[in-house]
């Protein structure tokens, strides 16, 4: 990727991605990225506590940028509207679209002379139904349909990670999702729980696509109420020497991922004339949809990180920068 120095263009938008364990800032231009920062300074990794840490955070991360373009909007996403962030943008209901979030946008002080833009994140409550909670995903969702509005009639699209989503698109908004807490659950099972004392160390490093494919299985022949059944099965597979100690994590995994899909195809209701889109990092989405062939289904499109062009299309919803409508 170019620098700011090696591009022709003036940067037009400053947007941050800001997240529990990690902040991403981006140069960008005419909806594209000329430059990319990353740090470790989460929300929950603060340099100092308090405002301070945030402001710091964001100085040390892009505070030169700042000084060079000092007229530059700022916009960013993710649990730095949380409660527990540098200033809370409260939850917006569904449906929701990018015109949503800009109106409910809130303001932050940036500590440098120009105020931060912070999306909202979206609340799921109905009656009948458990309540959902997004933040930062929403914002990724508005990239991809400005990249592909052809999804904009429908579609479902997944987003893989430590707390999966399964979210619904029509007419252009978000009308409903569903949080699956896969990859978290895989974490507390494998680090904090009696199955980890089977694992080798380096499991992280192996790979057994035929115990991955028995998870799958086991969940997709599943019945009501097996799951915590099944999660027990990673640790006896093993004593009994059914699976070696380095299979034990692909089952597991196998098991809580076709969990998920069994449930998140089922709340899809007709995939077969639904675009499946997934957005997330490239190996976890290779994973999903070696899971996904096992039933009997494919993405229709993979796309890698997304949130910089939602960040774009919330930047123009808001106001700050021309759409290409208003500058053609």
């Amino acid at each position: 990727m170019k620098t700011v120095a090696e591009d022709s263009r003036a940067p037009a938008l400053l947007a941050l991605d800001w997240g529990t364990s990690s902040l991403r800032a981006f140069l960008m231009a005419d909806g594209e990225v000329l430059e990319t920062r990353q740090s470790a300074h989460g929300i929950q990794h603060l340099p100092l506590p308090g405002v301070s840490g945030f402001e710091k955070a964001f100085a040390d991360i892009a505070g030169d940028w700042v000084g060079r373009f000092p007229r530059l909007p700022i916009v960013a996403s993710g649990m730095v509207g949380s409660a527990q962030g540098w200033k809370e943008a409260p939850y917006v209901r569904c449906p929701a679209d990018v015109q949503t979030l800009a109106r409910h946008h809130a303001r932050v002080a940036s500590g440098l002379g120009p105020d931060i833009l912070i999306a909202p994140g979206v609340l799921f409550d109905e009656p009948d139904c458990l309540p959902d909670v997004m933040r930062g995903e929403e914002i990724q969702i508005a990239g991809a349909l400005l990249a592909h509005p052809e999804w904009s009639a429908r579609a479902c699209m997944v987003l893989p990670g430590t707390h999966a989503k399964w979210a619904y698109i029509e007419d252009g908004k978000l009308v409903r999702y569903a949080t699956y807490l896969t990859g978290e659950l895989f974490a507390v099972l494998t680090k904090h729980s009696i199955l980890g004392r089977l694992l080798p160390d380096d499991f992280h490093t192996q790979s057994d696509a035929a115990a991955f494919a028995l998870g799958l299985r086991t969940a997709r022949e599943s019945k009501p109420g097996d799951l915590s059944h099944q999660i027990f099965g990673t640790r006896t597979l093993g004593l009994s020497g059914r699976l070696p100690p380095a299979a034990l994590a692909d089952y597991l995994s196998g098991l809580l991922i076709g969990h998920e899909l069994v449930s998140g195809m089922a709340g899809a209701g007709n995939l077969a004339s639904t675009p499946l889109v997934m957005i997330g990092a490239p190996a976890l989405c290779q994973r999903y949809t070696e899971a996904l062939a096992a039933f009997g289904r494919q993405p229709d499109a993979t796309l890698d990180n997304t949130a910089p062009v939602g960040l774009w299309d919330f930047a123009q919803a808001a106001g700050l920068i021309a759409s290409k409508e208003q500058t053609s």
